[in-house]
This record gives C-alpha cells, sequence and structure tokens, in this order.
C-alpha cells in the first residue's frame, strides 16, 4: 500500500481502503479539531464509526445531489465512500445530507449537523449551508489518526452559522499577476475555511488586468511594465523582457462560477481616480497632462490621476459596465484610495472643472466622480464600496465603506448610516511579516503574527448597538508588490487566513486562542493536500546568538513563535519528540551542532532549524540578525536580478538606510568587514518623500561609515565605489583602531545614491589571523 506521508487526507484515505479494518481514529473526542469553531458544539454519549462501507446519501433535489458530490470531492480522490444518488437520505448507518424548510434558519449560512450511533445527518436551509455542513464533517472525517482503517466520530450537535456575513480575502492581482489555477487554488482553501467573499484587485499603476471593449490598450499597453534593474532583462540574451499578463473574459467568468460554486462572491475592483498610471499609459487623454507615460515599476503612491473630463468619465462609465456584465455579484469597489491631488492643483484644466461642477476643491472633485460613478453602478443593479478615503466628501448614501487606516473611518462610516466592511492595515494587510525569522520572504514594515490577527474585534466599541449593525464583516489584504510568486502569496495568507476565518465566523465570546493553537495544527496536512505552501516560520524555532560566559563558548536563546513544544539535540542528530525540551537559554560549547524542532502531540511541525556554532558564527551578523537604527520605513526588499530564480533579500529602511549591531564586542577586533549590495531605489511616497534621510557624502560616491552608537563616534570610514562586482556585491574593510571593548555598530551609507541604494548584506568582525 502507497502512502502520501504529508497527507493525512489521502494517508486516511488509502488506509480505509485496507481489507482488514483493524484500530480507529478518534476524531477529535476532546476538541473537534475545526476551524473556525462553530457557533454552538454539544458532545454527547457515543460514537459512529465511518469505515470503508458507510454510504452517503442525499435527497432529490439538485441542490442535495450538488452538494453530495462536493463533499465526496472534500475528502479526495481516494476516499473510498461510495455515493449512490439515486436514493434519499433515510436510513441507518449512513452519512445524509438534505435541505430542511420546517426549520427556521437565522441566516443562509446556517447548518446543524448531528453524530450518533445511527450515522451523521447534515441540514440546513440553503445549499450554502449545506455546503457549509459539507465542510464541516469533512474536517471532522481528517483530523484523526492517518494511520487508522476507519474514523471514529464522537457523537455530538452542532448548530452553526456565521457572526458575518463578509468573510472576506483581497488579492492583488495587479502589481503581480496569478494564474486562474492558482486563483482557484486559493479559492478553495477559502472555502474550507468558510471565507466567502473574493475581492479582485485588478488594476493599479502597474498593471491593468481586465479587457474592455471598445478599449483595447488597456491590455495590449497597460497590463505590461519593464521591471526595474535586471529584473527585466533576460540573462543569457541581454534583451528586455516586459512583465505582461490579464485575464480574459473567459477566465474571468470562470473564476465567477468557479467561486460561486463554493459560496464565494466576487467583488471586483478598479482603482479610481488614483492608481491610474496603467490605464494612463495606455489612454494619456485619461490623465491630466495628456503626456505619454510608462506603465510604473516602481512601488509605493504615485501621482498619477485620472482626469475629471467627460469624456474619461465616459471611459469610466464604459469600464463599470463591463465590470457589472462580467461580475454578477452584489458590489463593485472602486478604490478611491491614496489619491494625492497635486496634479489636479496644479491643472488650470482641473481647476476650470471644479469651478464648472460647482465643487469646492480637489477632495470635492474625488466626491463627485465618486457620486457620478455610484449612479453608473446603481443604474446597473451594483452597490458601490470603497476605501475610507471616499469619506472625505459626501457620500452617496448607498456607499460601502471598506476601513483600512485603522477603525476610524469605520466609526464615522457606521455614523453616518453607512455599511462598513474592517480591514484595518494595522492588523489585517497580511503582506506585513509574520515572524521576525531570517526566513521570511520580502514583505513590507512591521510583523503581524497570528495572535494579533486572532486578536482582532471587528466591531468599535465606540459604536452603538444600532450603528455596530453596519459592520458588515471583516477582511485580510494581501498586497503583492513583493510576491513574484503564489507561493509568497500562500506564505502570506496561511496560516493567519486560519485566524481570520474565526475572527468572521465564529462567536466572540466563544474565540479561544489557546484552544485555536491546539486546533490550528490539523490543518496542515489539509493544507499540504491541496498543495498550499504555507508559511513555515511560525512552526519553526527561532534563534538569538550571543557570546557565552566563557571563552570558547556561545549562548542560544531560542523561541517558539507560537508557543508549542520546542525541542533541540546538540550532536548533530534531528530532534525527535523525546528529544530534550527547552526551556531557558543554551550555554553551548565552540563548535557545537544545535538543531531544534517545534512538536504537537509527539509530530514535529516543521523542518527542524539547524545552527552551526562556531567562533566565526559568533563574529558575524546578516542583515536580518541586526536592527534598524530607527525603523520609520523597514521593508525586507528583494534584489531585482536575476529575471527569474531566487534573489538575494534584504533589511532596509528606505527613510534611514542606517543598521545597527546592538553591543558587539570589540576586544581584539581590528578590522569590520561589510559585504553590501546594491539595488534599484524603486519607491513613489508622495509627500512622505521628503522625510527620506541621508548623511552627507564627502566622496564622490559616498562612503561606508561605522559608528559606535547611531549617534556616536566614528569608527571608520571607507570610500564607496561606482558600481559593485559583477555579482551585485562588494566587500568593504574598515580598520578600527583602539575601539571600545563593547558597543553598538551603526552601519550607514552616506549620500542620496538613487536612483539605486546601497543595502546591508552581512557584518563581519576580523582580527589579525582571521581569513
Amino acid at each position: 500500500m502507497t502512502t502520501r506521508t504529508a497527507c493525512l487526507n489521502s494517508a486516511l484515505a488509502l488506509a480505509l481502503l485496507a481489507a482488514a479494518p483493524t484500530r480507529a481514529a478518534d476524531a477529535g473526542s476532546v476538541i473537534p479539531k475545526l476551524i473556525p469553531q462553530p457557533a454552538q458544539i454539544v458532545q454527547l454519549q457515543g460514537s459512529f464509526v465511518v469505515t470503508a462501507q458507510t454510504a452517503v446519501r442525499t435527497g432529490d433535489s439538485e441542490v442535495e445531489r450538488a452538494v453530495g458530490a462536493q463533499f465526496q470531492a472534500m475528502l479526495g480522490d481516494g476516499w473510498p465512500l461510495p455515493l449512490d444518488l439515486s436514493q434519499d437520505g433515510s436510513g441507518q448507518g449512513k452519512i445524509a445530507f438534505a435541505l430542511d424548510h420546517s426549520h427556521t434558519w437565522g441566516s443562509p449560512d446556517a447548518y446543524m449537523l448531528d453524530v450518533d450511533a445511527a450515522g451523521v445527518r447534515v441540514r440546513a436551509g440553503s445549499d450554502k449551508g449545506l455546503y457549509y455542513g459539507a465542510v464541516t464533517l469533512a474536517q471532522l472525517l481528517s483530523s484523526g489518526d492517518p494511520a487508522a482503517t476507519s474514523v471514529r466520530l464522537p457523537a455530538l450537535h452542532i448548530d452553526d452559522a456565521p457572526r458575518f456575513a463578509w468573510r472576506g480575502v483581497m488579492l492583488d492581482s495587479a502589481r503581480h499577476f496569478q494564474s486562474v489555477d492558482e486563483i482557484k487554488q486559493l479559492l478553495d482553501a477559502m472555502a474550507q475555511l468558510k471565507l466567502d467573499t473574493f475581492h479582485w484587485h485588478l488594476t493599479d499603476d502597474q498593471g491593468w488586468r481586465l479587457p474592455v471593449p471598445g478599449w483595447p490598450k488597456l491590455t495590449s499597453v497597460g497590463s505590461c511594465r519593464m521591471p526595474a534593474g535586471d529584473g527585466g532583462v533576460d540573462a543569457v540574451t541581454g534583451a528586455p523582457v516586459p512583465y505582461c499578463g490579464f485575464y480574459t473574459e473567459a477566465q474571468i467568468r470562470d473564476v465567477v462560477a468557479y467561486a460561486a460554486s463554493r459560496h464565494i462572491d466576487v467583488v471586483p475592483e478598479v482603482d479610481i481616480p488614483g492608481h491610474a498610471t496603467a490605464a494612463i499609459s495606455a489612454y494619456p487623454q485619461l490623465g491630466v497632462s495628456g503626456t505619454p507615460i510608462a506603465v510604473s515599476n516602481e512601488w509605493g503612491v504615485n501621482k498619477n490621476l485620472f482626469n475629471a473630463d467627460a469624456s474619461t468619465m465616459q471611459f469610466l462609465d464604459d469600464v463599470l459596465t463591463q465590470v457589472a456584465t462580467l461580475f454578477p455579484g452584489k458590489f463593485v469597489h472602486i478604490g478611491g484610495d491614496e489619491a494625492v491631488k497635486d496634479q489636479w492643483k496644479a491643472s488650470p484644466r482641473m481647476q476650470a472643472r471644479i469651478r464648472q461642477l460647482g465643487v469646492k476643491n480637489e477632495a470635492g472633485l474625488q466626491a463627485w466622480m465618486v457620486a457620478r460613478l455610484e449612479k453608473t453602478l446603481a443604474a446597473r443593479g451594483k452597490r458601490m464600496i470603497g476605501w475610507d478615503e471616499i469619506l472625505e466628501g459626501k457620500l452617496p448614501a448607498s456607499a460601502t465603506v471598506m476601513s483600512w487606516r485603522g477603525t476610524k473611518g469605520a466609526i464615522d462610516a457606521a455614523e453616518q448610516g453607512h455599511d462598513v466592511v474592517m480591514t484595518p492595515a494595522d492588523t489585517l494587510y497580511l503582506d506585513y511579516l509574520q515572524t521576525t525569522s531570517s526566513d521570511e520572504p520580502p514583505g513590507r514594515p512591521a510583523t503581524i503574527p497570528l495572535a494579533q490577527v486572532y486578536a482582532f474585534e471587528p466591531v468599535p466599541k465606540a459604536l452603538n448597538a444600532k450603528q455596530a449593525t453596519h459592520i458588515l464583516g471583516v477582511q485580510a489584504n494581501v498586497w503583492t508588490e513583493h510576491m513574484r510568486s503564489m507561493a509568497r502569496v500562500q506564505h502570506a495568507l496561511f496560516p493567519r487566513i486560519a485566524a481570520l476565518a474565526e475572527v468572521a465566523w465564529s462567536p466572540a465570546q466563544a474565540r479561544d486562542y489557546a484552544n485555536f493553537l491546539q486546533r490550528l495544527p490539523a490543518m496542515l496536512p489539509r493544507w499540504q493536500h491541496a498543495g498550499i505552501a504555507y508559511a513555515q516560520t511560525p512552526f519553526q524555532a527561532q534563534s538569538e546568538l550571543q557570546p557565552g560566559t566563557t571563552a570558547n563558548t556561545a549562548q542560544v536563546a531560542l523561541q517558539s513563535p507560537l508557543g508549542y513544544t520546542l525541542r533541540y539535540t546538540t550532536d548533530g542528530s534531528a530532534p525527535s519528540a523525546s528529544a530534550p525540551q527547552y526551556f531557558a537559554a543554551l550555554q553551548l560549547p565552540l563548535p557545537t551542532t544545535l538543531s531544534a524542532q517545534l512538536f504537537f502531540d509527539q509530530h514535529a511541525l516543521a523542518p527542524a532549524t539547524t545552527l552551526q556554532l562556531t567562533r566565526a558564527s559568533l563574529l558575524t551578523r546578516s542583515d536580518e540578525e541586526v536592527a534598524m537604527c530607527t525603523g520609520q520605513l523597514m521593508l525586507r526588499l528583494e534584489d531585482d536580478g536575476p529575471r527569474t530564480g531566487p534573489r538575494a533579500v534584504f533589511n532596509v529602511d528606505i527613510f534611514n538606510p542606517c543598521w545597527s549591531w546592538r553591543q558587539a564586542t570589540l576586544a581584539g577586533i581590528n578590522t569590520i568587514e561589510v559585504r553590501a549590495g546594491r539595488i534599484p531605489y524603486f519607491f513613489q511616497l508622495a509627500g512622505d518623500e521628503s522625510h527620506r534621510t541621508f548623511k552627507p557624502a564627502k566622496n564622490k560616491y559616498g562612503e561606508l561609515e561605522l559608528h559606535a552608537g547611531c549617534d556616536g563616534p566614528l569608527l571608520a570610514s571607507v570610500p564607496l565605489p561606482a558600481q559593485p562586482d559583477a555579482d551585485g556585491f562588494v566587500s568593504l574593510h574598515a580598520p578600527l583602531h583602539n575601539p571600545p571593548a563593547r558597543t553598538d555598530i551603526c552601519v550607514w551609507f552616506t549620500g542620496d545614491t538613487r536612483p539605486a541604494m546601497w543595502v546591508l548584506d552581512r557584518i563581519t568582525l576580523k582580527s589579525d589571523g582571521d581569513d
């Protein structure tokens, strides 16, 4: 018998094929491993054993038969349960799905699930509720021992319905493009967690992904950009290679239909009036100046806006008409965020337009555009939704607000009677890093760990009971500036998307983070089975290395990001479930090979972290292992090349490029070696650009400066070269003269070298005799 050892679903399915049933897996008799946690779950006496002979039955309706087929698909191709749709759901010893219109269901998403000695019964008043009952049952069946030949389900009663109707995830397909198959994979994973809204960001400065009849250049021109630096150059031919992609009408309809079959609404976004560079590159007359421009290859806030001319408004009407045609859902997102008004302010034509329309100022002009677009959408049976900047002008009564700049926008909108979706950037922007591990991929500043997502309360305390009814729900967003692959998108979303699901679905009083962590490991093999590249970093040990208290020793502090049991070895072997458990910092002789691994229920959660502890490792720090001097805007940035394949990654504060090795031991050290890289400075930060800090350069190309403390005395200064070496790096050697025995080493690269910038890769302390 073959197995897929990493996958509970497949292993369990194959085990059920075995001829002689032996022991039964207990699928969560203590803690049913369900995410999100049901609204009500009562465990009863008894159980029901699912075997290869257990039948699945549905009623005669198309809905019941469809859910039965979907349930079988959720379990995987190898699951050996017969599915005979010609019989009804009556009888004993079987799993039955049935619509029940005799019960009053409070939500179309609601369902009931009962397990007793007679079998399993799933009931709901709608296809959506019945589908969610199937999702819950599939989780129950995949929560047990993967080596078992049957599954013993505890007797229980689940009465379940979501707290919020809007349970969403936003994917940015404008900055980086995902295939239809990759999006379908995400939709499957969302459905498994009972998430029901897919917000699809389709246009921005860096790409237009939506075809519009009559405007062919939107996709022939606006869907392509030339990546910065070596990212747009073929390594073999040296020829430029643009980054392109858009979805055809057929592909969009395919995604919408696929989502609908999983009870997920697709909310398309076309950003107006800002984030418009790609559209203006295709049709310069849509911009303020009318001057041809290129699709942007820079990140951040671009100043390009649509103009408010009648012809441009007709273009936007055409776009929204196409959107309304392709997307049958209720909502259409018009963006409205980060529309820097500098171009409108400087344009005599836009100023004349403001006077012609009788609006007060530039904010009033955007509000007029929003109102005009709202009428276009309303005429096509759609409701408009936008980011919370749309509140800065008078807003149509039917408009819905997506609150991203904290919760103030939500409070203001609800107080004005507008519906709200909660998506604050400081908690639910999942392109932010989730651990401090050096293995985190490129991402935005700050860290949003799993616990922070789980702790989010969507209803602001400032709202009264009536205002609170305007909170439609909650959504996590993934902006893809730093995500060249779907694997990076998945790393950002998973496992934090599971915490989001519980915030969105489960009653506030039912949420318990410690209990959630007990259930979370059951999701990992499900994601493995689905091919989801979930983040390993929350399930891996993190380490901090310091010199030991005696010569030729090291002190290592280990951390378990989610609090799972941490075990380690020091003999080069892989940790096992019986290896020593970590409780406090380790004092280890040099050299030592330290391996650390996290465990739950005696099973390893991710590959081990291995550290080679040597004298050299004590004298070297990578950019991930040092701090930012101020951390004004720290980013984890990727190098610009090669065009395909792995690239170097750097931690850098783009406002204040300074790194600090805290309390470095310099006794006996006479040279500091700094390995530096050089990457394009590809950021548009609008009014914030002036906040960037530079130390003045004394030489033509600037200097590497090392200080004892970021405001302390100069330790050494080395001129920078005009360019790095052929590999994109340069190693600089800075001699020291009578340095302090212990100090913070602060690393600066002086001068404003844009359009490129120097970044730290590694810093090494050296003494006489070191290689």
